[in-house]
């Protein structure tokens, strides 16, 4: 087997002492940073690496039962942390990421002191109370429509995701890294990231937080970020005024003004 290193795909930039990681979201990989990470090489130790089954991670590390739940994911992000030995590191997570990177910092007191979340949804279906903006059948729906098409639910909902029509090439890219993944790894961590909820887990996060909401975005509304935000403890909102859920694409200057007032 490899190592935690090699099965995650994990590299490691930049000069400073306190290290930052970054975490992309479904269907993507460590690629959807190459815009914000370098800018913080100068001060910070930069990790960026694969979850198992996107990028360039070993696909054959891929265990249904583990990554049934995002704590098999969270798990990983812990091991990489006590394999580099972080120690009051900053956290970035997209999307899912986001509440992966929650988990992980239970999972592993002092490795993170800060976490920075860019468009999280801690549940994406609607609840008495709580507004995720989907139904249950709606996100039923959506899942079959990816595990009976998975080419064909990547070009259509990539370019909605991303948003930013007046620039295709982002909905392009975007759908690109969507029909990259295995499918059948991608429906399944699919139906683990639609079908989560961390809200019972937001009032334990222990350091301070930052959540980074898009002005408008179809996958977490700002509902979604506000719930967030009053939830965990020490936590502040910034809304950006990008557009659609992927800013550390279509707007990685205002997302690293953003987290430099932060870390």
């Amino acid at each position: 087997m490899p190592g935690v290193i090699e099965r995650n795909n994990v590299h490691i930039r930049g000069a400073g002492e306190r290290a930052m990681m970054f975490a992309h979201g479904f269907g993507c990989d460590q690629n959807m940073w190459r815009f914000v990470a370098p800018a913080f090489e100068m001060d910070f130790r930069t990790v960026l690496f694969d979850h198992v089954g996107a990028g360039g991670s070993d696909l054959g590390a891929y265990e249904r039962a583990k990554y049934s739940s995002l704590a098999g994911y969270a798990d990983d992000v812990a091991e990489i942390g006590r394999e580099l030995d972080l120690r009051d590191a900053v956290f970035v997570g997209h999307s899912v990421s986001g509440m992966i990177g929650v988990l992980a910092a239970e999972k592993a007191p002092g490795m993170f002191g800060k976490l920075v979340l860019v468009g999280p949804s801690v549940r994406y279906i609607d609840d008495e109370g709580y507004k995720g903006g989907f139904s249950a059948k709606q996100i039923e729906e959506l899942l079959q429509f990816l595990e009976s098409n998975h080419m064909g639910w990547s070009t259509q909902m990539a370019p909605m995701i991303m948003g930013n029509p007046d620039r295709p090439e982002l909905g392009q890219e975007l759908t690109n890294s969507f029909c990259r993944t295995d499918p059948e790894i991608a429906k399944a961590f699919a139906r683990v990231t639609f079908t989560s909820d961390n809200r019972k887990d937001l009032a334990r996060v222990a350091v301070p937080t930052l959540v980074l909401q898009c002005s408008e975005d179809i996958i977490a509304a700002q509902e979604v970020g506000d719930f967030v935000n009053h939830t965990i403890p020490n936590s502040r909102m910034i809304v950006l005024k990008a557009t659609g859920h992927c800013p550390n694409l279509s707007a990685p200057e205002e997302v690293i003004s953003a987290m430099r007032t932060f870390v």
